[in-house]
């Protein structure tokens, strides 16, 4: 694949989302480097499985760990304290009166991008990577392109420097973001995804379903299942 710039910054959490566009990242950039956020989510165990993605990617693909830069980790703990949200705090997940599911951190992925953009402009990046999708996603309006295209013209406007933001997962379902980490590292980076990326809402990483690891009935895991489901099928 043809590359599209030289250094990159990817939004990287540790879930099938975020290590998929690692491994997009990394076939068209020469330089990548991850960014994680801290902000008290309950599913803080994700912090200790980006690690192992990473380091489980770059031993499976040496092409790749050669490209492999920095991991960065900010802290945003004010957004979790004035957060009262169920990925926050321990209570349970429903959907509340505004109809967003109370998973839904409000401004998270606009503050992200903010603060990966700060990073980058230290760093000497433009292009942010990330995994926010429209067509299979849990109702959040900060994943909607339109949004993302408004935060990162204001990203650079208030940077006075033209910066990207790649989502390649946009317009795929999660069954499409299981294809395209095959596409992408075949049936090796699949079961790297699989077994040791994290996207369970309570952050269980005790059962090992076909999926992989997680409590099994969170909207998280029902739609990682469902989309896994759908791939093998």
């Amino acid at each position: 694949m043809s590359k599209i710039g030289h250094m990159a910054g990817v939004l990287f959490s540790g879930g099938q989302d975020s290590a998929t566009c690692l491994a997009w990242a990394m076939e068209r950039f020469e330089r990548v480097e991850t960014i994680g956020f801290t902000y008290g989510q309950r599913h803080d165990v994700e912090m200790t499985c980006r690690q192992t993605v990473r380091a489980n990617i770059a031993s499976a693909f040496p092409a790749w760990a050669d490209k492999l830069g920095e991991d960065h980790i900010i802290d945003l703990a004010g957004l979790g304290q004035i957060s009262e949200t169920s990925l926050t705090r321990d209570v349970e997940i429903e959907v509340n009166e505004t109809g967003l599911p109370s998973t839904f951190v409000p401004g998270r992925n606009l503050i992200f991008l903010n603060f990966a953009a700060a990073l980058g402009w230290r760093r000497g990046f433009s292009d942010l990577i990330a995994g926010m999708c429209e067509a299979d996603f849990s109702g959040y309006p900060d994943c909607r392109k339109e949004t993302l295209d408004a935060q990162m013209h204001a990203i650079s406007l208030g940077l006075d420097r033209k910066f990207a933001l790649h989502t390649p997962l946009m317009h795929l379902s999660k069954a499409g973001a299981w294809e395209l980490a095959e596409d992408l590292g075949g049936a090796k980076l699949v079961e790297i995804i699989r077994r040791d990326s994290h996207t369970c809402y309570m952050g269980e990483r005790g059962e090992d379903h076909a999926w992989g690891k997680g409590c099994g009935t969170c909207p998280a895991c029902d739609l990682r299942a469902k989309g896994w489901a759908e791939y093998v099928s």
